[in-house]
């Protein structure tokens, strides 16, 4: 059986993949490979006949040598893990492979932070122009909340609404960089810092 790993949590993965190969076993990073090296890698046996664990990185990205992956999945001898940064579930090779009974996928999932809806909901009303509103809320919550966690999600949020060509984007952007950079040098109360930070995206 070859195992596709993907996701963001690589500590786990890492531990996984670990009880899965043992501790000695190949490493081959996808970049490396050509079409033609797939058949040793896969089929090809060690010196000594054994069964071979190998370890490889990024093989979607090699787009050519992807592709060739589900001709090799029922005649594979190995021991065989496939870490992937990133997985495009939409591609064609992804669906043949998840439909096959000889192929483990496996995502590795960080937490979901539960304040990050909440955040993006303060966020989002201050991006609008409602500050006074927004810092009613922080209000709430902030003697059961981080405020260093929470400038970071809304930093997050703001580049989103960057990638997007928001036009407001960029001014909200330097604004909580001002704001992370006061909270780490200045003696201010962090929630405060927040607070005000919230009130000058609503007014921009």
């Amino acid at each position: 059986m070859i195992r596709i790993f993907y996701g963001d949590n690589r500590v786990m993965a890492q531990k996984v993949i670990k009880q899965q190969l043992g501790d000695d076993y190949e490493v081959i990073e996808s970049e490396n490979l050509k079409r033609g090296d797939m058949p040793s890698v896969f089929l090809g046996t060690s010196l000594f006949g054994e069964t071979r664990s190998i370890l490889i990185k990024d093989l979607s990205e090699n787009k050519d040598c992807w592709e060739m992956l589900p001709n090799y999945i029922e005649s594979c001898p190995h021991h065989i893990v496939i870490w992937e940064t990133k997985l495009d579930k939409r591609s064609s090779t992804y669906k043949a492979l998840s439909k096959n009974k000889y192929i483990e996928l496996k995502e590795f999932k960080l937490a979901e932070d539960p304040n990050k809806k909440l955040v993006f909901d303060i966020f989002d009303i201050a991006f609008r122009g409602d500050g006074k509103k927004a810092v009613e809320m922080v209000e709430k919550i902030e003697l059961t909340n981080d405020p260093f966690s929470f400038m970071g999600l809304m930093t997050t949020m703001a580049i989103k609404k960057l990638q997007y060509n928001n036009s407001r984007a960029p001014q909200a952007i330097k604004i909580l960089a001002q704001a992370d950079l006061d909270m780490k040098s200045t003696s201010i109360e962090p929630w405060t810092i927040v607070k005000m930070a919230l009130l000058k995206i609503s007014s921009k």
